[in-house]
């Protein structure tokens, strides 16, 4: 078949390499200058030393975004620095996982967590061992801060308010109970390893940007934004046999306005959450760890920082993450927020000044309880491929990546039924 992708990020670029690997012919339109997304670098004054357009981070458990990496000729184990998972706070041990077996690892390292009175550890196995016995499950319309209203205060606000903000980009009174729980069962309890951070040891786009552009070659065409699809399909009046929407929401939205109202209608309802970066510079200072959580609050915006000198990259470079950052954006002057909150929770060898801040306002889709979201299958021929399409994931790279290969799949199965005289389109 003859398939286009529209849309470069990691989820067109895994249903791309899916649908090139299954022998199709396919064309990739991406209206930045470059692939990747929300997921790049983006260039500093000194070329050399891009920023990432968000300190985004991968976990043990995103094997397919490791299988993908792996097939663009991208080593992991030199990309990522891989370490156990761990949320130390300035001056504080915080909760760290030992290896070994998900359920004894997560005892293991709960008990150890002197940083809480032993009735929180006890609440919080007590609570965990409910959320297993029940498969993970809850009510849709529950949030995470109802879900979690029964755990000791220190509990809440050292583990579950940074890890759902963090997984989920939405506070905890806003976010999606179920899709937290989903998050949880993969990450801590799916397998050895699979909560281990994996943080880029390189610029992000050497991750699977670059590697992508040079693999796609002539198949991709840059600075090219889609204008037109109409049914059959046509994509700017080229013929296609099928097509792959894999655009923001708001994109896909505008596209199939005339072809599947419906479908459009439900993209377009999508909220936004923004995330802010901002990059302190502070030559001859180092973290205690590449990463550390923070306590946000009124005056204090960031929830974690990393220490890119001890992720190889730029020494002294330091990238502070608002997540949920709305009302940042909307008040104004976080840059020198961060930086006041570096200044009273850090220890610095020269005084950290503001490198650089990136904002994206759309970073994720607001993941909230019983969230109606629009599904992979569009139309016959026509299929979605983002973190936002219909699925039990919140808007991580994981989730791209596997919406980029179902949808490859779809078109596959297309197909095969093609092939066989009786078509199909089943999501």
């Amino acid at each position: 078949m003859k398939a286009a992708i529209v849309g470069g990020g990691w989820a067109g670029i895994a249903a791309a390499v899916a649908l090139a690997d299954a022998g199709h012919d396919i064309t990739v339109f991406e209206m930045a200058p470059q692939l990747g997304g929300r997921a790049r670098s983006v260039a500093g004054q000194d070329a050399t030393r891009p920023y990432d357009n968000g300190q985004h981070i991968l976990i043990g458990a995103y094997r397919d975004s490791l299988a993908l990496m792996r097939r663009l000729g991208v080593d992991p184990d030199a990309a990522l620095m891989r370490l156990p998972l761990a949320l130390p706070y300035p001056g504080e041990p915080g909760l760290r996982l030992p290896p070994g077996a998900p359920l004894a690892s997560f005892t293991r390292g709960v008990l150890a967590q002197r940083g809480w009175p032993l009735g929180a550890r006890l609440g919080l196995l007590a609570a965990a061992a409910g959320w297993l016995a029940r498969g993970f499950r809850c009510d849709a319309a529950h949030s995470v801060a109802a879900l979690c209203a029964g755990l000791p205060p220190a509990v809440r606000r050292d583990l579950v308010e940074p890890l759902c903000v963090a997984a989920l980009n939405t506070p905890a009174r806003d976010a999606s109970a179920q899709v937290f729980l989903r998050v949880l069962r993969d990450a801590l309890f799916s397998g050895a390893g699979s909560a281990d951070l994996l943080l880029p040891r390189r610029p992000l786009s050497e991750l699977l940007a670059t590697p992508a552009a040079a693999w796609l070659g002539g198949r991709l065409r840059l600075g090219a934004r889609v204008q037109r699809l109409e049914p059959g399909w046509r994509v700017d009046g080229e013929a296609f046999d099928a097509v792959v929407l894999a655009c923001t929401s708001v994109e896909a939205a505008r596209l199939t306005a005339g072809i599947a109202p419906g479908w459009s209608a439900t993209a377009a309802a999508l909220r936004f959450e923004p995330i802010v970066t901002v990059y302190l510079h502070s030559p001859g200072s180092t973290l205690p760890a590449p990463m550390l959580a923070l306590r946000d609050g009124p005056d204090a915006p960031a929830q974690f920082v990393f220490d890119h000198g001890q992720l190889g990259g730029t020494p002294g470079r330091f990238a502070f993450v608002v997540s949920g950052a709305a009302p940042w954006v909307a008040r104004g002057g976080c840059a020198e927020a961060v930086r006041a909150q570096a200044l009273r929770e850090l220890r610095w060898a020269t005084p950290p000044v503001v490198a650089r801040m990136l904002t994206e306002k759309r970073a994720t889709f607001a993941c909230t309880p019983g969230l109606a979201r629009p599904p992979a299958c569009i139309a016959p021929g026509l299929w979605a491929a983002g973190d936002y399409v219909a699925g039990p994931y919140p808007a991580t790279l994981e989730g791209a990546v596997r919406a980029g290969l179902a949808a490859a799949q779809g078109v596959g199965t297309a197909a095969k039924g093609a092939a066989s005289g009786s078509p199909t389109n089943t999501p």
